[in-house]
């Protein structure tokens, strides 16, 4: 009995990322939805209060804008969510596309990279993102939220951009989702969680707290909450090739973070009982936005097909180009070392499977380009037009 651990672990810190992700996000969403719906109490120090009802029960919960008189003798933090998250998330990017960095990361076509020199690049880009960020935090820039964040934006679209130059778009894709991640939890290791335990120390030392370091950690979990979204955009992103294989990759990624940015922004808005109207809007206009220019870049490929070379469009001129550059993954017993089973169950062998899987075919192998992985194959062009006359023409036997 032989047992594939690398894709049991796999599946297992995917499992682990994911239910921390959850943990982390739900609890982000739910103290955002708990400061925006706070009203001054009737009496008491605290400065906002609550009430509300679930699972059959009422809760009563008041904030305390820099800390209460006294310290509490039981006191919950909220951190190991975050830490278990990156934590998961960085060790899936080590082994998926850092160890499979020839299958996953590099694109010979862009850089001629070895995987040492494609993960060092990927290290040190999350490393950069974090300093970066920081510093734009620590500096004037800082005071005013909205001009941060316009700034980190750019920020992120050029490293979106210089990634794409080197790594293949859907590792660009996951190296930014990882940058932005990165910047996260460091803003509750170095920050929130930090500021919270001078606090703590405060009272307990019988001093009163500096407003400031509440102050600072607020901000940092506000710019957690907007960049929430577009990081689960990218969690998901690689099952979507129409994203990352566009023309310009990063473009669209750029405007579907945006668009994850404003639909946040909407929440937000409704929770403080704000008019929602006008970033719904803008919402829309960015969703409709990136979807129209995705399909604008198609509307070349038919006429790409209809200038290249005229051939045969039946099952014996295709079955070649399937046997090359496809069933060493997508075939009943796979012989690639990549893979012990056909992913997501395509196998492209024998007729019957290639005609049904023909539209999947045509997405990734076709419009996207973006299989074979990392083209280690060396698909060309014309063998991509000659899958694409084939199956405009119907996939015939």
């Amino acid at each position: 009995m032989t047992v594939d651990w690398a894709e049991w672990l796999n599946l297992a810190i995917r499992w682990f990322h994911l239910t921390a992700g959850i943990a982390w996000i739900g609890s982000s969403f739910y103290f955002v939805w708990l400061d925006n719906h706070l009203v001054p109490p009737k009496t008491g120090e605290a400065s906002g209060e609550v009430w509300s009802v679930h699972g059959g029960g009422f809760y009563h919960k008041q904030k305390y804008q820099v800390a209460p008189s006294q310290m509490p003798q039981d006191l919950h933090w909220f951190k190991w969510e975050a830490y278990t998250t990156w934590i998961t998330g960085f060790f899936l990017l080590a082994l998926v596309y850092w160890v499979g960095a020839e299958s996953f990361l590099i694109d010979p076509a862009k850089a001629a990279l070895t995987p040492l020199q494609a993960s060092g690049i990927g290290a040190a880009s999350l490393v950069a993102g974090w300093l970066v960020y920081d510093g734009l935090c620590r500096s004037p820039l800082g005071r005013d939220n909205p001009v941060l964040g316009a700034v980190w934006f750019g920020a992120l679209v050029l490293a979106a951009f210089a990634l794409n130059q080197v790594f293949s778009a859907r590792g660009a894709y996951l190296h930014v989702g990882a940058i932005v991640g990165s910047a996260m939890v460091g803003n509750v290791f170095f920050v929130i969680i930090p500021n919270q335990r001078k606090v703590v120390a405060a009272l307990v030392a019988g001093e009163v707290p500096d407003p400031a370091l509440g102050k600072a950690a607020k901000a940092r979990s506000l710019h957690n909450n907007y960049m929430t979204l577009p990081v689960l955009f990218i969690m998901i992103s690689h099952h979507y090739p129409m994203t990352f294989g566009a023309g310009r990759p990063w473009l669209v990624l750029a405007l579907l973070g945006l668009t994850g940015v404003a639909v946040r922004h909407v929440f937000n808005l409704h929770h403080r009982g704000a008019p929602t109207a006008k970033a719904m809007a803008v919402a829309g206009v960015l969703a409709l936005g990136t979807v129209t220019y995705v399909s604008a870049e198609k509307v070349t490929l038919p006429a790409r097909a209809k200038s290249a070379a005229t051939g045969p469009a039946d099952w014996a001129s295709v079955q070649p180009i399937f046997a090359k550059h496809c069933t060493g993954c997508h075939a009943e017993k796979p012989t690639s070392d990549m893979v012990t089973a056909p992913p997501l169950g395509v196998m492209l062998e024998t007729y019957p499977h290639a005609r049904l899987f023909a539209a999947r075919v045509r997405r990734v192998a076709v419009d996207a380009q973006i299989m074979p992985m990392g083209n280690t194959t060396g698909m060309t062009h014309a063998e991509r037009d000659a899958l694409g006359r084939w199956i405009a023409a119907g996939a015939p036997e």
